[in-house]
């Protein structure tokens, strides 16, 4: 799993200072660089949340109309659990202890993931590598393409039409096909070395599949029947995948972030610098988005420093953009979720000419 790829530290005065202005921050208030009270709130809403709506579509079983909407509601839950209890327990910022981090990590596994796998695909080749062709496989979406050195096919031109379609089936193509794809060829991309997966996580692998294979497929079936079991698999997976697919591609397939080429091995930035050149934030000022995707409209201060809780976004917001101010480092921010999701739909538009 080792890349050749290498970041600069010709310079990283900007990363040395900005990472000691962040620990004085933490010392000076006595707060604990993982989550708090409010982070063990939301997960018990959350999962408390996913339960109800569970029981109401197949015990309750509402009106169709009723039942169409509790669907769609559920899928952007089952977002929300990703993105505001999986993810950060993924990246171990979830409470201090690695047993808590663990066992809310596998929140992921329940809704037909595998963390074992995202954390490979994300904590390590995303968070290392963004926006950099071959080793952010976070970027590697079949029939689009949005990076300047993915090859531009006859069928891309027509991507800004067909990119809602495909973000709609991104979630179930991931819990129903790409996780298997990943475990027999034991590959996370095509250009990617090969991994060896642990028994271990062999056995975890196909428990937590059958669990969810039954939750959400066997049982539905069983309870509603094939037709409304089907359908509804349909629209809460399309609106998870949906909410997933732009909320990642808000943070960095827009206008004014870079898709790095490298050269020889070498990227011309340090780490740090890197990350702001590729990742962008936007609507930080709608506290309603940034509770629902776990800060996930930070993405800035969470590339920057990962294994930092979401509830600490806003507060070390501030000294990011001072810091970046200071060394004049870029910083890509857009103010509404409207205006995030324009500059995305002509930066896919861009990448089909």
């Amino acid at each position: 799993m080792k890349s050749s790829i290498k970041f600069s530290n010709a310079d990283a005065s900007f990363s040395k200072s900005l990472r000691h202005k962040v620990n004085v921050y933490f010392t000076a208030n006595g707060k604990s660089r993982t989550g708090d009270w409010r982070i063990f709130l939301k997960a018990v809403i959350l999962l408390m949340s996913m339960v109800v709506l569970y029981t109401l579509l197949l015990v309750i079983q509402p009106y169709w109309l009723i039942s169409i909407l509790l669907c769609i509601i559920l899928g952007v839950n089952i977002a929300a659990i990703g993105f505001n209890i999986m993810h950060d327990a993924g990246h171990n910022s979830f409470a201090k202890r690695t047993g808590v981090n663990n066992f809310f990590s596998y929140t992921l596994n329940l809704v037909g993931g595998n963390i074992y796998l995202w954390k490979l695909k994300h904590n390590i080749a995303h968070h290392t590598y963004t926006n950099i062709e071959g080793e952010d496989h976070d970027i590697e979406i079949k029939f689009m393409r949005i990076h300047h050195d993915q090859e531009l096919k006859k069928h891309h031109k027509f991507q800004r039409f067909y990119f809602v379609f495909l973000y709609g089936i991104s979630y179930l193509a991931w819990v129903f096909f790409q996780d298997y794809e990943k475990y027999f060829r034991q590959k996370l991309g095509k250009k990617s070395e090969k991994f060896k997966l642990p028994l271990k996580e062999k056995v975890i692998f196909w428990t937590s599949k059958i669990v969810h294979l039954c939750l959400f497929v066997v049982i539905p079936i069983i309870t509603v029947g094939l037709g409304p079991a089907l359908l509804g698999l349909l629209i809460t997976g399309g609106a998870c995948g949906i909410c997933l697919a732009v909320v990642f591609q808000l943070a960095h397939v827009v206008e004014g972030v870079e898709l790095a080429t490298v050269s020889e091995g070498l990227i011309e930035d340090e780490w740090m610098v890197h990350q702001l050149k590729s990742t962008a934030n936007f609507a930080i000022g709608d506290r309603v988005l940034t509770w629902l995707l776990g800060g996930l409209n930070f993405q800035v201060e969470h590339h920057l420093f990962p294994r930092i809780s979401h509830v600490h976004y806003p507060a070390i917001n501030k000294i990011v953009k001072e810091t970046c101010e200071e060394f004049e480092v870029k910083y890509v921010e857009f103010k509404t979720f409207g205006g995030a999701f324009k500059s995305h739909l002509l930066a896919i538009q861009r990448m089909s000419i």
